[in-house]
């Protein structure tokens, strides 16, 4: 084999054998999981086992099956079956552990039973990122994503799918049953061999449409009525495309607009991202330790109460109203048309008449008003433009000014959207695909946000390692 690089004779002793630290370079991120983990408090994050037991057979210590998992995930190895392969031949994973290779129920359990304290940990990383003054800019955007749980779509039962479904199988039995006549008016031994088989399937679409409305019933009696059968805090949610669907949870990020890493997350089973804002801005404001945070947002997030639970607390959201008026479709003005003069409490119509308070009626319990002008739209040239109904109502939320207040702050940011948008979605997008098609491996909310955190933190390491270097960031870690 001439003229071509030859490996060792795998048989050729060594007189003086090779340091397994050999394999590992100074600049490999398996030494940022070492350093990261050794100075974590496990005992104080509330790790299990931290303290060995005195008895019975000696347990592998938490430090090492973290080092495990944070490795997994940081090389897309989520599946403990395949860590604990990896723990056997890897040589990162055999220089990370120290040749330690627990099998997979061990590695699983870990995880399974040091939720709270791995999330906890998740949040140590991002301590130290705050530390390094990485957040001073305060400026973080939040979003929602649909990640796909365990549960397959067919598991998953709603009103409107079981009905779907007992429609399908009455059609089937119709369809079957008009079979079977045909074939009983034949009188030939194929016939009757295929009568049989139609009989057969028409038993069992009876015991499917039976087993059907046990099911309803169990959907009716749920508080959402929703039941998933392989993972039961799986929801069917809407995604994006049209008559499209996943089964499995929402998760809420809030991403430092300017690093770009995460710095608080959350897992949901509701579909929707409008009662997020709050809880989402006042965690990522916990976390970057600002004293304001501006908090970017889509209109998904967009909600008066929302808001509202802002003011005041530090958290300054910047997001587009969400147009609900069918106005616009039917060619009407919108109440955006209209403008409000908060000196003198009245709104200007298009046609420059001033619409004034209406009184609040005694038995009048909603919190909102009404603002009109008595004679103007009888006259009004621009009417048919502007309402169908004898007078023009323009309704304001006696909160208005709140919403207000953050519309001046978006015109005054013209490009918030588009921060938003290239600072918040390419994560998910980075997440979704190391996690592959399956996405989550867990089952049942708790586990599924374990299973989360372990992903975020394999993200902000990787993205401290960008920003900072191997070297660099242990020395962070220990300083």
């Amino acid at each position: 084999m001439g003229r071509f690089v030859e490996g060792e004779d795998r048989r050729q002793s060594l007189l003086l054998p090779e340091s397994l630290d050999d394999y590992v370079t100074e600049d490999n991120p398996v030494r940022v999981v070492e350093a990261f983990i050794d100075e974590l408090e496990l005992g104080a994050l509330g790790f299990d086992g931290v303290e060995p037991a005195l008895t019975g057979r000696p347990a592998y210590h938490p430090s090492t099956l973290l080092k495990i998992y944070l490795y997994g995930y940081l090389n897309r190895i989520q599946s403990s079956r395949r860590l604990e392969r990896e723990a056997q031949r890897n040589i990162e994973l055999i220089w990370l552990t120290g040749r330690l290779a627990p099998d997979f129920k061990t590695i699983a359990n870990f995880r399974a039973d040091n939720g709270p304290a791995i999330q906890k940990a998740c949040a140590q990383f991002v301590l130290l990122c705050r530390r390094l003054d990485l957040f001073t800019r305060a400026v973080v955007a939040i979003d929602g994503s649909k990640f796909k749980a365990v549960n397959n779509r067919d598991k998953n039962f709603t009103v409107a799918k079981l009905a779907k479904r007992l429609q399908q199988v009455e059609a089937s039995i119709a369809r079957y049953l008009a079979a079977l006549d045909r074939a009983d008016r034949d009188e030939n031994d194929v016939a009757e061999a295929k009568t049989g088989r139609i009989k057969d399937k028409i038993a069992g679409l009876r015991r499917q449409m039976q087993a059907l409305r046990e099911m309803e019933q169990k959907v009716q009696e749920a508080p959402d009525q929703q039941v998933s059968l392989t993972d039961p805090d799986a929801r069917s949610m809407a995604t994006s495309g049209r008559g499209t669907g996943v089964v499995g949870y929402n998760v809420q990020t809030a991403v430092d607009a300017e690093h770009h890493l995460i710095v608080a997350h959350e897992v949901i089973n509701q579909g929707y991202d409008r009662s997020q804002l709050a809880p989402m801005g006042l965690k990522a404001r916990e976390a970057t330790g600002c004293e304001n945070i501006v908090v970017l947002a889509d209109r998904g997030y967009f909600s008066g109460d929302q808001v509202l639970s802002c003011e005041g607390t530090g958290v300054v959201p910047i997001m587009p109203k969400t147009e609900t008026s069918s106005g616009t479709k039917r060619g009407f003005f919108t109440r955006a048309d209209f403008t409000y003069d908060p000196a003198q409490d009245h709104y200007t119509c298009p046609a420059g008449a001033k619409l004034t308070k209406a009184t609040r009626r005694a038995d009048h319990a909603e919190d909102f008003d009404f603002y009109r002008h008595l004679t103007a739209c009888f006259t009004c040239p621009l009417k048919p433009k502007c309402t169908p109904t004898k007078l023009r109502r323009v309704k304001r939320w006696e909160h208005e000014g709140v919403l207000d207040k953050m519309q001046a702050r978006l015109d005054r940011m013209p490009d918030a959207m588009l921060i938003r948008r290239q600072t918040v979605e390419h994560p998910f997008g980075t997440l979704k695909a190391w996690m592959g098609a399956t996405h989550f491996l867990t089952r049942t909310l708790a586990k599924v946000r374990t299973e989360m955190s372990l992903q975020v933190l394999a993200y902000n390491i990787k993205r401290m390692i960008e920003l900072l270097g191997v070297g660099p960031l242990m020395a962070a870690i220990r300083a």
